[in-house]
Order: C-alpha cells, then structure tokens, then sequence
C-alpha cells in the first residue's frame, strides 16, 4: 500500500492492507480504522469478521430478480401484495434499496447487475438482459405488464435502456422511463427521497433515443 511505511507489526501491516483494498479506503484511513480495531473488545471485532464471512459465504442472488436475499428468492419477489405486473429494471442493489426508501413504488424488480459499456469491457452478455426477457415472455400474453426502465440518464444508461427496449418491444409490454426531475448522469443512489419518488410516480413512455 506504502513502500516508505513502516509498522511495528506484519499483522498490523497485514491488515491494514486488507482494509485499505476496500473502495474509498486511503493509507491513513485505513492504519486509522486498524488502530481502532485493536482498541475495541474482542468480541465486538469478532462480530464483525463473522458478519463479513457470513455476508460473503451465506449471501444468496434472488432466482428471480437478483436482488441480495438471504434465501433462494427474495422478500419482495414473495411478497403477494405487490403489483406483479409491473417490473422495475435497475442497475444495482443500490437502486433497489434507493426506490424502496421512496414508498413510491410498489411492484417488482430486476437487478442487471451493471450497465453495458464497450470502454469497461461490458457487454449485454455480461448482464442479466437474458433473464429479464425470459420473466417477460413469459408473462406478457395476454397480461397487461409495464416495465420500467429506471437506469441512469448518461450515455451508457441511456445505451442500455435503448437495447432493452428493442429486444423487448415485441412482446407488446408498456415500456416507461422514470421523468426526468434527475439530472443528466445523475445516479439513483444518490437522488434524494423526493425527487426520486416524484420521478417515479410521474414516470412516461419511454421513447428510443429522446
């Protein structure tokens, strides 16, 4: 992490490295938040490091949406009070946690797991595109099934929703796009309660290439 830092430990070292990895996490921070560590209880850190085994050894992907659970399908996927025909498509777990704060919103997910970008390597392939076209056809006969495209409004985003929306256009699904009190490029994470849930409520059509 640093050439020119010197620690009184190679467990020290040892772990302010493993800190330091995580994003956002500088040199300092990093030594800062070891230090810390090493004056807390012991249980209170072993909590920690179980918790953090358990987040990445126990965690589950919902079968449906993708959405984190801690079984096979998610709490909102099996909740029967939600609007079912309806489906919000999303780039993260974030974004789900970002709409459900609103209480706005009271229908389904589908978690891409990123957006397309040719310039990070990242294709349609590389996305859970397929999977969302297999919940739609398999459903929209006969059914009156709204997707909604809540990505973010910079280029890729905007790439993204126009590929999905092509490859989904022949099922004959309503397709909308969240209303634009988000700025340009803007992230859903980081939109305020109000606004996100305004866009939300005022959603329209979504239309290729406006």
């Amino acid at each position: 992490m640093s050439l020119n830092q010197k620690y009184p430990s190679a467990l020290l070292e040892d772990a302010v490295d493993a800190i330091g990895s995580l994003p956002g996490i500088g040199h300092r921070s990093a030594l800062r938040l070891a230090l810390h560590l090493l004056r807390q209880p012991a249980e209170n850190v072993h909590h920690l490091t179980r918790s953090i085994d358990r987040l990445r050894d126990e965690v589950h992907y919902c079968r449906t949406c993708r959405m984190i659970s801690d079984e096979d399908q998610c709490s909102i996927c099996r909740d029967r009070s939600r609007d079912r025909e309806t489906i919000c498509v999303v780039e993260s777990v974030r974004d789900v946690l970002s709409i459900e704060n609103t209480g706005q919103y009271h229908g389904l997910y589908h978690v891409l797991g990123g957006i397309i970008s040719p310039i990070s390597g990242v294709g349609p392939s590389d996305l859970t595109i397929k999977e969302l076209i297999e919940r739609i056809s398999s459903r929209a006969q006969g059914s009156d099934m709204e997707i909604i495209l809540a990505l973010s409004g910079d280029v890729e985003g905007e790439t993204t929703a126009f590929y999905i929306y092509r490859q989904i256009a022949p099922f004959g699904v309503r397709v909308s796009s969240l209303a634009r009190g988000l700025g340009f490029g803007d992230d859903l994470e980081y939109a305020d309660q109000l606004t996100l849930g305004r866009s939300i409520a005022a959603r329209q059509p979504f239309t290729p290439g406006r």
